[in-house]
C-alpha cells in the first residue's frame, strides 16, 4: 500500500483519538467487514441524554418530548468510531479508513481530521497523549456513572456486546 502523503507530517499523526465514556451500541448487517480487532462493519448508535434547563425541562415534560438523542452514524463514521478506542494513533486509523474505503473516503486525512473535530466538539471523543490502556471503559453498551437513560428498549435490537476481540 502506499504511503499516504502528509500522514507523518501530520500534527495529529501520534495522538491516539479515544471515545469519552457513553452510551452505544451496533445494529443492522455487516456492510464490510474489514477483519480488524474491534471493528464489526455495522453501524453505530449513540444514545446521550438531553440536559434541560428549568423551563425546558417543563416543556418536555409538557410535550412529552424524549430524554435522549438517539444519534446514528453513517457507515464510515461507524467504523471510525470503532477504531477510536485509545489503542491505535490518527495515522493508524486513517491508514486502515484508507484500506476499507479507498476512494469514497479520499481525501482520508482531511476527512478523518473534520470527523474526529466534530466529534471532539460534541465532546464525544478525546486526543490522547498516549495509549489509553483500559483507564476507562470505552465498549458498548454501558451508561456512564454521570449519565441516566431509561433501560434501552429490546424492539430496536441494538446488540450491546463487546465482540470477541475489544478490550473489555
Amino acid at each position: 500500500m502506499d504511503e499516504l502523503a502528509g500522514l507523518e507530517e501530520h500534527p495529529l499523526s501520534t495522538q491516539f483519538p479515544c471515545r469519552v465514556p457513553v452510551w452505544w451500541g451496533r445494529y443492522g448487517d455487516v456492510e464490510r467487514d474489514p477483519n480488524i480487532r474491534g471493528v464489526s462493519g455495522r453501524k453505530v448508535v449513540l444514545r446521550i441524554p438531553k440536559q434541560f434547563g428549568r423551563i425546558e425541562r417543563w416543556f418536555a415534560r409538557i410535550l412529552r418530548a424524549p430524554k435522549e438523542v438517539r444519534r446514528p452514524l453513517d457507515s464510515m463514521n461507524s467504523t471510525l468510531w470503532e477504531l477510536c478506542d485509545g489503542s491505535r494513533t490518527f495515522a493508524e486509523i486513517c491508514k486502515k479508513l484508507n484500506e476499507i474505503y479507498k476512494e469514497n473516503i479520499a481525501p482520508v486525512l482531511h476527512r478523518t481530521t473534520a470527523a474526529l473535530h466534530l466529534l471532539q466538539s460534541q465532546n464525544l471523543l478525546l486526543m490522547l497523549e498516549e495509549p489509553l490502556e483500559q483507564r476507562w471503559y470505552v465498549g458498548p453498551g454501558r451508561t456512564p456513572e454521570h449519565q441516566q437513560l431509561a433501560p434501552l428498549n429490546e424492539d430496536l435490537d441494538i446488540d450491546v456486546e463487546p465482540l470477541d476481540s475489544e478490550a473489555p
